[in-house]
């Protein structure tokens, strides 16, 4: 695992499937806006909103997957820079999004979003219309501690850890070896 922000620029090899992991409020939606074309970003939030016209809406969750995990697969198949932004806290989410970039003979690359829980519980506070209850984001702190540990040994080809908003400012992504 490597730290980013100590590092100026994350590495992505191209084609790549990126996943984004970091609980409710993290950052994860305005890095993959700064730094991915709005066409590589696939976000479980504006997949809710397809199928049911609020991006909040959890019971849409199994269908909004369903088409996220068809256009992962369309992209990579098109050997196309991938990203997917959802919390992807647990090996049940991510194993899938795995296995489509093996099949498609891909890397996968996470860029996980460590921040500390007073920092995101603050940011989830002030989302209009997004909050999550806070035992839903005391729930995600513990499953992203949970899954610290698992990420190196998932298959991923580099793991990036941000740790503080500043590391998230501070961060360039690039391909691989600039």
């Amino acid at each position: 695992m490597r730290t980013a922000g100590t590092e100026p620029t994350i590495g992505l090899p191209d084609p790549s499937l990126v996943l984004l992991i970091g609980v409710t409020g993290s950052g994860k939606s305005t890095f993959a806006a700064r730094h991915f074309r709005p066409t590589q970003v696939l976000s479980s939030d504006a997949f809710r909103a397809l199928v049911a016209d609020d991006e909040t809406d959890q019971r849409a969750t199994t269908d909004a997957f369903e088409l996220l995990h068809l256009a992962v697969h369309h992209r990579l198949a098109r050997r196309l820079l991938t990203v997917v932004d959802a919390t992807n806290l647990l090996s049940s989410a991510r194993r899938p999004l795995l296995d489509a970039a093996r099949r498609h003979d891909v890397p996968a690359v996470a860029i996980v979003f460590d921040l500390q829980p007073r920092v995101t519980a603050a940011r989830n506070s002030t989302r209009a219309g997004r909050t999550v209850p806070d035992a839903v984001h005391q729930r995600q702190v513990r499953e992203l501690r949970r899954c610290l540990p698992q990420l190196s040994g998932e298959g991923f080809a580099a793991v990036w850890l941000l740790h503080t908003p500043e590391a998230i400012d501070r961060t360039v992504v690039g391909p691989v070896g600039s």
